[in-house]
């Protein structure tokens, strides 16, 4: 690309080069002619009125030096040379300015300016002036010579230029490839840099979005897996030591309990897939999940699901179930699993007793989780994807997984203290979902509703 700018403007300076030299050329040629000419006349001019009419009678004439002029000399109406140089006989020039005009030829390789002396309305003779032809056209070489010199100077200054611009030109656009190529190789993280030049600037930015909408969804896909096996261990674990129990019992009757539970621990294990393939799958900025569950059911199942894992760790669970507000619903599987991560990470690395409360914020719900232990780690990669919390060996998804999960709700997932350890989760309530919760609260007396 460099060396066709290159080409293109070089080709576009030769062009206006000969476009305007060869006019210039002929304009010097013709100036210096003129110039010499005018010179030659004023010779003949200023010669001519210092001849006295008395001359024909043996007066002797004093002309000037001939400066400019090779020859200067006088001539009578014969025509014979009386003073000066020049041929002895007056030639074509003198005859015809013996009419009474200035007469201005080329002969005999000179330039020849002839001007008649007149006295009493009468021709008494003739000036003549000459200078080669040859002294003319050396200064019209020179001064065709200091024309291509300017000529090569601006075609130098063209083609510096033009490669400086082809080097700005070209720059972006092989950073742009250099990056493609990196991209292509696997490096998903190279972006290009920002241009000076509108269009390229546009190319780069429009080539970050794409390479940005690819990455995001090519992390989509790797963490899917991840994101599954995590969340799918936990439950399936469970799941096993309840058909265990159940197969160790002998009785039938005892044995249908189990196996609602069971049951129940299948369901939460269906609900866990849902949520981590709805997750997988869901578009940037996340679709919210519609509102399924209130707040007062879904603390009941979180204690009724983890209350008997944290007494067999001699540790206690409290559920602040009388607090929660009992007018509005909130997406059941997205937060319980967030919850669910939460709590799994109090158990294995927190200490003490564990509390799950809520507040109303008037517009959104905070879950706080907080056990007795101190979180000494730096917050800011408590949620990097990969880094587990203390030396337990933890894939360091879980608390990575919940933050997706509490952004594709519109909502946010923070640790708001580290002693003792607290993770708030907040959840976006919308007004009219209030509203709609307050009305069908009104009508709990039996009263039918009116839209049904």
């Amino acid at each position: 690309m460099r060396q066709r700018v290159v080409r293109v403007a070089v080709t576009a300076v030769l062009v206006a080069l000969i476009l305007l030299a060869i006019p210039l050329a002929l304009a010097i040629r013709s100036s210096l002619y003129a110039h010499q000419r005018d010179t030659l006349e004023r010779s003949a001019l200023a010669a001519a009125v210092r001849v006295s009419p008395d001359y024909t009678t043996g007066d002797p004439v004093e002309l000037p030096s001939p400066g400019g002029a090779g020859h200067l000399g006088l001539y009578d109406p014969a025509p014979r040379l009386r003073a000066g140089s020049g041929p002895r006989t007056g030639d074509a020039a003198v005859r015809r300015s013996l009419g009474g005009v200035i007469a201005r030829t080329r002969s005999g390789g000179e330039l020849v300016v002839a001007v008649p002396v007149s006295h009493d309305e009468k021709v008494i003779g003739v000036v003549r002036t000459a200078s080669a032809v040859s002294a003319v056209r050396t200064q019209v070489f020179l001064g065709w010579a200091a024309l291509l010199g300017a000529a090569v100077l601006a075609l130098a200054v063209g083609v510096l230029v033009a490669r400086h611009q082809a080097r700005a030109l070209a720059r972006p656009l092989e950073d742009l490839s250099r990056h493609c190529r990196a991209v292509t190789a696997g490096d998903l993280n190279a972006r290009a840099a920002p241009s000076a030049i509108a269009e390229i600037r546009q190319v780069a930015l429009t080539h970050n979005d794409m390479l940005h909408s690819l990455s995001e969804l090519l992390r989509h896909e790797r963490n899917f897996t991840s994101n599954a096996s995590h969340q799918l261990r936990t439950p399936l674990t469970g799941l096993q030591l309840i058909l265990e129990a159940g197969l160790s019992q002998e009785d039938d009757g005892r044995l249908r309990p189990v196996l609602r539970e069971a049951l129940a621990a299948t369901t939460r294990l269906h609900h866990t897939v849902e949520e981590v393939l709805r997750l997988a799958g869901s578009p940037l900025p996340p679709n919210r999940p519609a509102s399924d569950r209130p707040v007062a059911a879904l603390l009941e199942e979180t204690d009724e699901l983890w209350h008997g894992l944290f007494a067999q760790d001699g540790r206690r669970l409290e559920c602040g179930v009388q607090d929660t507000p009992a007018d509005v619903r909130v997406p059941g599987g997205p937060v319980a699993e967030i919850l669910g991560v939460v709590l799994d990470n109090a158990r294995a690395h927190g200490r003490g007793s564990v509390r799950v409360s809520v507040r109303d914020l008037a517009g959104a719900l905070a879950f706080d989780v907080a056990d007795e232990g101190v979180l000494d780690i730096e917050p800011g990669r408590l949620f990097d994807r990969g880094h587990s919390v203390g030396d337990s060996g933890g894939t360091g998804i879980g608390l990575a997984l919940a933050r997706d999960l509490a952004a594709s709700l519109g909502g946010r997932l923070l640790l708001t203290n580290t002693d003792p350890t607290t993770f708030t989760l907040l959840v976006p309530v919308r007004q009219e979902e209030r509203h709609d919760e307050h009305d069908a609260a009104g009508r709990g007396d039996g009263a039918p509703d009116p839209d049904a």
